[in-house]
C-alpha cells in the first residue's frame, strides 16, 4: 500500500469528521456577525444531537431527525437571545450557562438511550463525480448531509455580501446606532442572528448522532463546540475560511483515531489532547497574524440604540 492509498481515506475521513464542526462554525459566524457572542455552542450541539437522535429513533426518519436537531438548537439558542437581547444580560455568562444547560439536558435525558442506535445517513456516491481520481473518493462518496454542508458556506457568503438582509445584519454587528438611525430594527436582526446560528449549530450536533456515529453516547460532541468557537477567530468571520479550518481539525481528529487503532506507543491521553492543543495554537497564530480582518465592532456589546 502506497502513501497515497493511505492519504485518500484519511482526507475523506477529515471531510466527514469536519462536517459537524463546519456547521457549528458557520452558525457561530452568523450569530457573531449580528453582534452577539454565543459561547454555548457546545451545549447547543449536544442538545441538537440528542433531539435529532430521539426524533429519528421514534419516527424512523433521519431527515426529520436532522431538522429536529436544528430547530431544537435554535430553541436553545433562543434562551441566550432572551437573556442577552431582551434583558441585556452578560453575553459571556449567558453563553457559558447555555453550555452547562445543554450538556446537563443531554446527559439527563439521554442516559436511558446510551448505546442504542437510530436510523441515520449512509454514504451515497454521486454518479460521475465519485469516479474522479482521488477527488471523487474524498468529496463525492460521502453521506447526503456532507453534500448539504458544501452548499452552506457559498450561500452564506452570498448572503452577507450581495443581499440587502445580509448587509443589514452585518451593519447591526458593526455599528447598531447607525443601523437604528437608518430605520433598522436592531433587536430583530440580532434575534435572527442568534436563531439561525443556533439552528446551524443544532444541525452540527444532529450530524454527530445521525451520520457520524448512528448511536447515542454520553459527551458525543467531545469539545467540538469549543473548537468551532475558536475557528470563528481563525476564519476571521469568513465562511470560506471556516471550511478549511473545519476540515483541518476533522483531519486531526481522524488521524488521532487512526494512530490509536494502529497500537502506537504514544499514550492515548496525549492523542486525545492533540485537537485541543492545536486549538490553542490556532488562536495564538490568529492573534499574531495581524489585524487586517477583525471581529464585528460591537460583538458582545449589548446596546440600546436610540430610535
Amino acid at each position: 500500500m502506497t502513501w497515497w492509498d493511505m492519504l485518500v481515506p484519511l482526507l475523506a475521513a477529515a471531510v466527514q469528521s469536519g462536517t459537524p464542526i463546519l456547521f457549528a462554525t458557520l452558525g457561530e459566524i452568523f450569530t457573531e456577525r449580528a453582534g452577539v457572542l454565543n459561547l454555548g455552542v457546545e451545549g447547543v450541539m449536544l442538545a441538537g444531537a440528542l433531539a435529532g437522535f430521539l426524533t429519528s429513533m421514534w419516527s424512523g426518519s433521519p431527515v426529520l431527525g436532522f431538522a429536529a436537531g436544528g430547530f431544537f438548537g435554535a430553541g436553545l439558542a433562543g434562551i441566550h437571545g432572551l437573556v442577552c437581547i431582551a434583558f441585556s444580560g452578560n453575553q459571556v455568562v449567558s453563553g457559558l450557562a447555555l453550555t452547562i444547560l445543554g450538556i446537563g439536558l443531554a446527559d439527563y435525558l439521554g442516559t436511558p438511550f446510551i448505546g442504542q442506535s437510530a436510523p441515520g445517513f449512509v454514504p451515497v456516491p454521486i454518479p460521475g463525480l465519485s469516479e474522479i481520481p482521488a477527488v471523487g473518493a474524498i468529496l463525492f462518496r460521502q453521506d447526503p448531509l456532507v453534500y448539504v454542508s458544501y452548499a452552506v458556506p457559498p450561500l452564506m457568503w452570498l448572503f452577507f455580501r450581495n443581499t440587502r438582509w445580509g448587509l443589514r445584519l452585518r451593519s447591526v454587528g458593526e455599528y447598531p446606532h447607525a443601523a437604528a438611525a437608518a430605520g433598522l430594527n436592531v433587536s430583530a436582526f440580532r434575534w435572527a442572528g442568534v436563531l439561525v446560528g443556533g439552528f446551524l449549530c443544532g444541525l452540527g450536533g444532529a450530524y454527530l448522532s445521525l451520520a457520524y456515529t448512528h448511536l447515542w453516547t454520553s459527551g458525543l460532541s467531545a469539545g467540538r463546540g469549543w473548537i468551532a468557537v475558536a475557528l470563528v477567530i481563525f476564519a476571521f468571520w469568513h465562511p470560506g475560511r471556516a471550511v478549511l479550518g473545519a476540515y483541518f481539525f476533522g483531519g486531526v481528529m481522524a488521524f488521532q483515531f487512526r494512530l490509536q487503532a494502529t497500537g502506537t506507543h504514544i499514550p492515548s491521553s496525549l492523542l486525545l489532547m492533540l485537537p485541543y492543543a492545536l486549538t490553542v495554537l490556532v488562536l495564538v497564530f490568529s492573534s499574531w497574524r495581524g489585524r487586517g480582518d477583525r471581529a464585528p465592532a460591537f460583538l458582545g456589546v449589548n446596546t440600546e440604540p436610540a430610535e
